[in-house]
């Protein structure tokens, strides 16, 4: 199946990330205008020399999605330069874990649930009005298949995954009578060089490509996906 975004403005989060690069280069090879936000803002332009020679997309100043106020800031760049978002895809989150409960720090629990559910809330808090009024819209957030079930010595990543797919469940609730799909993606292991190198003895074979997660984004992103609300679509490979 292929897509087409032309005229399409999709923002992307985290768009340095592993994932983010396989979702911003599926967009860009769909036709989309890209409004790419992340926290490491300065690597943008030599990821992606393409869209830099390119004025139709903005590259956003760098943005903590953990804080309010940077978050209001990269929206007003992206506000001023476009009319609408017609496409958020959110590839942003993290992994903490290896202690049991009783020997996990404060700090564990505050990171987690700051990157992998309050980055959500923010976000899609500072995207999704302007949807409201325009009456379309797509969210796509990236969660793991943690959000399912806990798991031992990985309280906080996977408290923090549920809480973030419960997120997702409750604004589809709220928004999906004005148009908006807002969904999700659970993946299994991603087969990146991070993952690779602290698993050198696992079966890389069984994991899932980011291209292939990216595929996923933009089935959500378009129009056969119109009839899907609050869904939280397993992208597991061979996991």
């Amino acid at each position: 199946m292929s897509f087409d975004f032309t005229d399409k403005i999709v923002v992307v989060g985290g768009a340095t990330g592993n994932l983010g690069q396989a979702v911003t280069r599926a967009f860009r090879a769909a036709g989309a205008t890209l409004a790419l936000v992340d926290y490491s803002a300065d690597r943008l332009p030599a990821l992606y020399p393409d869209l830099a020679a390119d004025s139709r997309h903005l590259f956003c100043q760098h943005c903590d999605v953990t804080n309010s106020d940077s978050v209001a800031v990269a929206m007003a760049q992206i506000q001023e330069k476009y009319d609408r978002v017609d496409i958020f895809a959110n590839t942003i989150g993290g992994y903490r874990a290896g202690t049991p409960l009783t020997e996990t720090p404060d700090s564990t629990w505050d990171s987690m649930v700051n990157l992998n559910a309050r980055s959500i809330f923010l976000t899609s808090r500072a995207i999704l009005p302007g949807m409201i009024e325009h009456g379309s819209g797509k969210v796509i957030h990236v969660l793991a298949r943690a959000a399912l079930h806990g798991s031992a010595k990985a309280a906080a990543y996977t408290a923090s995954k549920a809480a973030a797919l419960r997120l997702v469940e409750s604004m589809s609730e709220e928004v999906k009578q004005y148009g908006i799909n807002v969904n999700c993606v659970l993946p299994g292991t991603i087969d990146t060089p991070q993952n690779r190198n602290a698993m050198p003895e696992a079966d890389h074979n069984a994991w899932v490509l980011p291209e292939a997660i990216a595929d996923v984004f933009l089935f959500l992103a378009s129009d056969a996906a119109r009839a899907i609300h609050g869904a939280a679509i397993p992208v597991y490979g061979l996991s």
